[in-house]
């Protein structure tokens, strides 16, 4: 039962971890201490070549990477992340520099929409290490919302 409720637990913890980019999820981490934010390098994969296996195509093209000697796979680790059946497992993940190093060896059209999103996400997390008020905004705008909607409704 403890082992379930912690479970549950992390779930809701990495569940606050994810962004939205068009509509899509991408799971993410931030570290305290390198202050740098990780994202599931499948996440970013599938959003970029809208493959219907991400996994799949991740896999060849670190295979290839490997191949041409590219360090940023070499650099890419991995972390829990809720996967797609709830469960925690480790999962690739890049920083926003490994990212955008990643993005480079990937055609597609979202590349460029995709690399602003990333500044952006980086952006806000500074802007809010340097004013904790927009932290807290940010924290309360869904509830805020949520509320305003159910008044509405009354």
């Amino acid at each position: 039962m403890r082992k379930t409720r912690k479970i549950e637990g992390k779930k809701k913890e990495e569940s606050k971890k994810t962004k939205i980019f068009q509509g899509r999820k991408v799971r993410t981490r931030w570290d305290e201490e390198k202050e740098k934010w990780f994202f599931s390098i499948v996440d970013v994969v599938a959003i970029l070549t809208e493959s219907v296996n991400p996994f799949a195509y991740w896999r060849k093209l670190k295979q290839r990477l490997l191949e041409e000697g590219n360090e940023t796979v070499t650099n890419c680790h991995a972390l829990k992340m809720i996967a797609q059946d709830g469960k925690l497992r480790e999962t690739d993940v890049g920083d926003t520099e490994q990212i955008f190093r990643l993005i480079q060896s990937i055609p597609s059209k979202r590349a460029e929409p995709f690399k602003l999103w990333l500044a952006k996400v980086g952006d806000e997390r500074i802007n809010e290490m340097h004013n904790p008020e927009l932290a807290i905004d940010r924290m309360k705008e869904p509830y805020t919302t949520k509320h305003v909607h159910i008044y509405n409704l009354i």
